[in-house]
């Protein structure tokens, strides 16, 4: 089973957000995670511009390590779906609705 991603549209306060972005000189991604995700940390953590793949990894591990979740912001739409399912949460009552059916 692939891993699942949820695309979103800015930082989460309770997640590592993946900030991907198609630039003149490339594709570039920043990993981004507050404080209020990790009250360990003294202060907000985010990444240099990082290769995609690296930033992927980079995200992913942090994660493992610290027991979070990934979020992925991603405008450009350059996700690469090696990396996993991403995907959109909708909270929709016909989907509610759909699902107790």
């Amino acid at each position: 089973m692939a891993n699942r991603f949820e695309q979103v549209d800015e930082i989460q306060p309770d997640a590592i957000t993946l900030i991907l972005e198609q630039r003149n000189d490339g594709q570039w991604a920043k990993v981004c995670c507050p404080t209020s995700a990790l009250p360990a940390l003294k202060q907000s953590m985010t990444s240099p511009d990082l290769p995609l793949k690296d930033a992927v990894a980079s995200a992913v591990q942090l994660a493992n390590e610290v027991k979070l979740a990934i979020v992925v912001v991603d405008r450009d739409n350059i996700w690469n779906k090696e990396w996993g399912d991403l995907y959109r949460w909708e909270n929709e009552p016909d989907a509610a609705a759909n699902e107790q059916a």
